[in-house]
C-alpha cells in the first residue's frame, strides 16, 4: 500500500519551514516515527518524524525547500511488517504533544517532534549509517538510534541495558565517551580537541561571487537569523531604550561560589554566577513590578506580570536564542543552577521546542563569556528591560572612607529598559537592589 506523508502541524502561527537536510534515500526502509527530514522554524531545526513505516518510494522534498504544513514530503510503500509498527509509534497530534511534553516519556519513545542541532556544510546523516549491512536487526527506539546518528555511534557495538536487551539512549551517550566509536565520532573527537586559537583565516559560508571591488561570498539568510534580524528592528524601532551602567562587588560571592565541591549539583551542572544573578534580579523584580511588566499600546495599559520567566540569552552556531527559564523566584540557587545548564544545552544543540523561548518577563545576557565589559543591550520586545553582564575583573577599591585600598573583584552590569514605561530612577533603584544582593550573598541563600 502507497502513503503519502505530509509534514504535520509544528506548532502555533508556524506555516512552513525550510528544508535543512533530508535524512533518508530511496528505495531505504524506514522504521515507524523515525525522522526523515529536518526543517528550519523560526527559531529551532526540527526532525520531522513519520510515522509510516515501509520503504522510502519516493523523496518529494530536496534541501533547501520551503515546505508548507500539509505538503508531502515521501511516498511510503507500506507492508505488514510496516504498517504493525504504525500502530505502535504513531505521532500524537500537536496538542496531545503539548500534554505530553508536561510528563516526559520513556528515553526510547518520542512523543513529541525532537529537535536536533545542525553545523553548517553537514553531509546528509542517511550516508552516515550506523545501521550494520547484514540486515541484522538492532533493538533500539527511534531516539536512540537519532542520538546514535547525531554522535556516530555504532549501534552494533552498544550493548543495551533495557528491557530484553534494549538500546536506551543513555546507553548511546555512554558508548560515545567509551571505545564504541565509529570513524566518523573518533574525527569529531579529534576536531574537538584541537586549540581553538587558530592562525588560518576562517573561511565563511556560502556560494563564491564577484561584486564591484572583489571576491565575495553569498549565503542565504536562515530563518534564525532573519526572525532574529525582525525582533532586533522592532524592538529599536518600538521602545525607547536607555542603559544604566554600574558594577558589582563580587568578591564574597566567588569566595562562596569557589567552596561548593566540584559535582556537588550534579555531573554535567557547573556553578557559575548566573544562577546568582537570576536569583537576585528575579528578587529585585518583585519589589520593582514595573520592569518586569509589558506595554499594551493598543490598549494603553500597563500588564504587570504576576510571574517571574527570565530569559536567558545563549549564543549558538545559528545565532542567538533566549530559552526562558520559568518561576525563577520561586527556585533555589542549585535549581537555577541546572535549570540554566539544561536549557543552555538545549539551545546550543537546537533541542528546545518553540514554546520555551515564549512568555519570558525579563531576559539577561552574559558579555563576560566571551570578553568585554559594558554594552548597551537591545531589549527582546515585549519586555522592557533586559540585564547585561560583562566580565568580572580585579579593581583596586578604596575602603573605609579612603583608609585603605585593596583589589575587588567587580562584575560590569548593563540595564536597559523601555524609557516609554521605566523611568531612571526606577531603573536606577531596580539595579541598586541587584547589586546589593550579589554583594551579600548570604541575602540570596536565605530569599523565599
Amino acid at each position: 500500500m502507497t502513503t503519502e506523508f505530509k509534514l504535520p502541524e509544528l506548532g502555533e502561527n508556524i506555516e512552513s519551514g525550510d528544508v535543512v537536510n533530508v535524512l533518508v534515500r530511496e528505495g531505504e526502509r524506514i522504521e515507524g516515527n523515525q525522522g526523515v527530514v529536518e526543517l528550519e522554524t523560526d527559531k529551532a531545526v526540527v526532525e520531522i518524524p513519520c510515522p509510516h513505516a515501509g520503504t522510502v518510494a519516493k523523496i518529494q522534498v530536496k534541501k533547501g525547500d520551503t515546505v508548507k504544513v500539509g505538503q508531502t514530503i515521501l511516498t511510503i510503500e507500506a507492508d505488514g511488517e510496516g504498517q504493525g509498527a504504525v500502530a505502535e509509534t504513531t505521532s500524537p497530534a500537536p496538542k496531545e504533544a503539548a500534554a505530553a511534553k508536561a510528563e516526559p516519556a520513556p528515553p526510547e519513545e518520542e512523543t513529541e517532534l525532537p529537535i536536533r542541532s545542525q553545523r553548517p556544510e553537514a553531509t546528509p546523516i542517511s550516508s552516515q549509517s550506523t545501521e550494520p549491512d547484514s540486515g541484522e536487526v538492532i533493538p533500539a527506539g527511534p531516539a536512540a538510534r537519532r542520538i546514535a546518528r547525531e554522535m556516530g555511534v555504532d549501534l552494533q557495538q552498544v550493548q543495551g541495558s533495557g528491557s530484553r536487551g534494549r538500546i536506551t539512549p543513555e546507553d548511546v551517550r555512554a558508548a560515545a565517551s567509551g571505545p564504541a566509536k565509529t570513524p566518523q565520532a573518533a574525527r569529531i573527537a579529534e576536531e574537538a580537541a584541537e586549540p581553538l586559537a587558530s592562525m588560518e583565516p576562517v573561511v565563511p559560508p556560502g556560494e563564491p561571487g564577484q561584486d564591484a571591488w572583489g571576491m565575495v561570498r553569498r549565503d542565504r539568510m536562515s530563518r534564525v537569523r532573519k526572525t532574529i534580524a525582525a525582533q532586533m528592528v522592532r524592538s529599536a524601532t518600538t521602545a525607547v531604550h536607555l542603559t544604566n551602567f554600574d558594577d558589582a562587588d563580587i568578591t564574597d560571592l566567588e569566595q562562596l561560589r569557589k567552596g561548593v565541591p566540584k559535582g556537588w549539583l550534579g555531573a554535567n551542572v557547573r556553578l557559575t554566577t548566573m544562577p546568582f544573578v537570576l536569583k537576585a534580579v528575579a528578587i529585585a523584580l518583585r519589589r520593582h513590578p514595573l520592569l518586569n511588566a509589558s506595554l499594551d499600546e493598543e490598549n494603553e495599559q500597563i500588564v504587570y506580570k504576576q510571574y517571574v520567566h527570565l530569559g536567558v540569552a545563549v549564543d549558538t552556531p545559528r545565532g542567538l536564542v533566549v530559552p526562558v527559564v520559568r518561576d525563577v523566584d520561586r527556585m533555589t540557587i542549585p535549581e537555577i543552577a541546572r535549570a540554566i545548564a539544561s536549557v543552555a544545552q538545549r539551545a546550543r544543540a537546537v533541542q528546545f521546542a518553540v514554546e520555551e523561548l515564549r512568555g519570558g518577563t525579563f531576559s539577561i545576557s552574559n558579555l563576560g563569556a566571551v570578553g568585554g565589559t559594558y554594552s548597551t543591550p537591545i531589549i527582546n520586545h515585549p519586555e522592557v528591560a533586559i540585564l547585561l553582564l560583562g566580565r568580572s575583573r580585579w579593581l583596586p577599591v578604596v575602603r573605609d572612607e579612603g583608609a585603605r585600598i585593596e583589589p575587588r573583584l567587580m562584575l560590569p552590569l548593563s540595564l536597559s529598559y523601555d524609557h516609554r514605561l521605566v523611568d531612571g530612577a526606577t531603573a536606577a533603584r531596580f539595579l541598586n537592589d541587584v547589586i546589593d544582593y550579589l554583594q551579600t550573598p548570604g541575602k540570596l541563600l536565605l530569599a523565599e
